[in-house]
């Protein structure tokens, strides 16, 4: 399962400098926890970084333009009072077989036009059984559309220093190899792994690519799951949650004994909820219905509560075949009740520590009874300094904190007494 080990965001609205995780060159950091949950006050940075995965994932999907104009332009994203560009690190490992991988990116705005576009690129790998010695190699590095990239799996230039200049690449690019190639992109607003990630001859490249194309990040809402879409299965639940009946569809069509299991496996775990089944309509749309306990007739998803639909909809894409390998939500206890979200959290906790159909998930709440089912060395406090930028630590970073814990005293209790925050300063 490819696995983010760490990253690092600057310059990101209220995220000045934040890192959570280990990165390439830091001995002795943790890396990231295969569920990982982030908490603070309201205000305190946690929908900027969800929102940071969001706009990196549109990055590549759509442009950095049209990222920013998603979020209403590049002077509403850039942190407030800096000229440095808008900078992201992510340390990730495709197989625990394979050395990590360390893609940089650095977003910056055109003086001449006022349009944001990629100021540079860069994807690193240490050799095969080099461990943590040594500089890294890079295999793609890219300074305002023009660089070069290294063809096959394990091998690069050895780097000795941080950032090369543009003369230095120029003279990497006249150099010849057959081991290199230069890159020299149309449109610099465009992520060169974007392009080169679709080529075979670039197969981490390629990797890391589908890996990011592969991130769901949850904007669900109950609302949405209600609509009645077009009849036509599709395999993954999108990140609205409108195509829920769509998503029962396949499973029924594709995996029918499996899905008759989901469905009394997730009917077990809704309080009050009898059983789950579908009603397919002349239109060969699928309704499901819900058998309440208490009532003869069963509910439909139009009747239902959000908090049950939401319920129903995490479950559901937990119990993808093929689940994304990096899961992001924002805030899923609201409309849930609390014994609601302790199943939830243990649903969360099995899905990314059993079977082979694993997932990482990384969530932002701000629900102690969600904390009480954590770890300190999962729950990072997210907290905004005195020059309103947000600072993180990890929770089991004060001993003290995973002390109380190993006696018995909640995480999330000590959360909502404010310890966490107390002791954070």
């Amino acid at each position: 399962m490819a696995k983010i080990e760490g990253f690092r965001i600057r310059n990101f609205r209220t995220l000045r400098d934040v890192t959570l995780g280990r990165l390439w060159n830091e001995k002795g950091t943790s890396e990231l926890t295969p569920m990982t949950a982030v908490i603070g006050k309201n205000g305190s940075g946690k929908s900027s970084l969800f929102d940071a995965f969001g706009f990196l994932s549109d990055c590549l999907k759509y442009g950095v333009e049209e990222a920013c104009d998603k979020r209403n332009g590049y002077e509403r994203i850039i942190s407030q009072g800096v000229n440095e560009p808008l900078m992201f690190e992510i340390y990730y490992r495709e197989r625990k077989d394979e050395p990590p991988i360390t893609f940089e990116v650095a977003f910056s705005l055109d003086k001449k036009n006022g349009r944001p576009y990629v100021k540079s690129e860069r994807l690193r790998q240490r050799k095969q059984g080099q461990g943590s010695k040594g500089w890294p190699f890079s295999f793609l590095i890219l300074e305002k559309g023009r660089g070069w990239v290294w063809k096959g799996k394990y091998f690069g230039i050895q780097e000795s220093s941080e950032q090369f200049s543009l003369s230095q690449i120029d003279k990497l690019m006249r150099e010849e190899s057959n081991e290199r190639e230069a890159v020299k992109l149309n449109d610099n607003r465009k992520l060169g792994i974007a392009t080169l990630g679709s080529l075979k001859q670039h197969p981490r490249i390629s990797k890391f690519r589908q890996f990011i194309e592969g991130w769901y990040l949850s904007y669900f809402t109950p609302d949405a799951a209600r609509t009645l879409s077009l009849s036509g299965p599709q395999k993954h639940l999108n990140i609205h949650g409108d195509n829920i009946g769509n998503v029962v569809q396949f499973m029924e069509r594709e995996h029918p004994k499996q899905f008759e299991k989901i469905l009394d496996d997730i009917s077990e775990k809704i309080p009050g909820i009898g059983k789950i089944s579908t009603e397919r309509m002349p239109n060969n749309q699928l309704l499901l219905k819900f058998n309440d306990k208490g009532f003869k007739d069963p509910f439909f998803a139009q009747q239902m509560s959000d908090g049950t639909l939401k319920v129903f909809a995490y479950l559901l894409l937990l119990s993808d075949p093929a689940p994304p390998n990096f899961i992001c939500i924002e805030e899923p206890e609201n409309g849930l009740y609390h014994r609601l979200l302790e199943i939830l959290a243990k649903q969360f906790r099995d899905h990314v520590s059993e079977g082979k159909n694993k997932s990482q998930i990384f969530i932002t709440t701000h629900q102690p009874y969600f904390v009480d089912a954590l770890e300190p060395k999962e729950v990072w406090i997210l907290d905004k300094g005195d020059d309103g930028f947000s600072t993180i630590c990890r929770a089991d970073q004060y001993p003290h904190v995973q002390a109380l814990v190993n006696e018995g005293l909640p995480l999330g209790g000590l959360w909502y007494s404010d310890y966490l925050e107390r002791s954070a300063k």
